[in-house]
């Protein structure tokens, strides 16, 4: 039975992220890091799925998240708001060991920074705190929300996140023995229209590949889009039968996934601008 001490401490997850960013061209985005990592890394889904702490947490996703943010602090990678994470150029250049200095060197560097404006700051204070863990910290309480409501009210929630995303005709079917398809959707993309069957699954595990498949053998004859929405994750293998040749493509949307989506819409969610103000004192020179 694989434990916390079995998942990997989150440096050791800083080198193979660079590694798997330069393999796949400098990018990836949060879903497909976290596959190809953990496949590069030999984790299996056990590792995946494991779950810590008074939140609930993913122990690989928490501890990837605090590898990422450690690498950009160290200006080694970047990531755009929809949560595509770039290798930059100097991260590009850097070798193993220079990677496995990043955890003290940043730790230092945010030391000195603090004792320079706060003197009495405690040197136990990280950056990661800040970025990877509040980021964690909201999507865990989340999550954790969306699996207390009703079955039915996910439902909806899932209904209306598809309309603020251009879904049109969206209604929620919810039939047993219908394969598992919650509901229908018509998508329109400039002069294109596509029917869109989805399953709402209010997971707190891993979706398989049967789930996949079942779902797949529901849309014969129906539609050749799909859609499958989880508060949970998905293993590699749905991953990898959701986009197997030959087959109707099935769009995969996890837990993370839909915490960004709400986000991003504004549903349930809410974020507080900070403005921050600073001088310009080379703008008071030619007075």
């Amino acid at each position: 039975m694989v434990t916390l001490a079995d998942v990997p401490t989150y440096d050791a997850f800083m080198w193979p992220i660079i590694e798997r960013l330069r393999a796949h061209g400098r990018s990836l985005s949060n879903a497909e890091m976290l596959e190809d990592v953990a496949q590069h890394m030999g984790l299996g889904d056990d590792h995946l799925t494991l779950r810590h702490g008074k939140l609930n947490q993913l122990a690989v996703e928490q501890r990837m998240a605090f590898a990422r943010s450690f690498l950009k602090l160290a200006g080694a990678v970047e990531n755009s708001q929809r949560a595509v994470w770039s290798l930059t150029p100097a991260g590009a250049a850097l070798t193993p060991e220079e990677v496995a200095e990043i955890p003290r060197r940043v730790q230092r560097e945010y030391a000195s920074k603090r004792a320079a404006s706060q003197p009495s700051a405690a040197p136990e204070d990280h950056p990661h705190i800040f970025e990877a863990a509040a980021e964690q910290d909201w999507k865990a309480e989340l999550i954790g929300r969306l699996q207390q409501i009703e079955p039915a009210a996910f439902e909806r929630l899932c209904q209306r996140l598809l309309r603020e995303f251009g879904f049109v005709k969206v209604e929620v079917t919810g039939r047993s023995g219908d394969g598992g398809i919650d509901g229908t959707g018509v998508l329109r993309v400039n002069l294109l229209s596509f029917h869109v069957l989805f399953q709402c699954k209010r997971y707190s595990g891993s979706v398989g590949a049967p789930a996949v498949r079942d779902f797949r053998g529901a849309m014969v004859g129906r539609t050749d889009k799909g859609l499958i929405i989880t508060t949970g994750t998905f293993t590699a293998d749905a991953r990898r039968e959701a986009t197997r040749d030959g087959a109707p493509a099935i769009d995969l949307v996890d837990g993370d996934a839909l915490c960004d989506l709400l986000k991003d819409r504004g549903l349930g969610v809410t974020v507080r601008m900070v403005e921050e103000v600073t001088v310009n004192e080379a703008a008071f020179a030619d007075f």
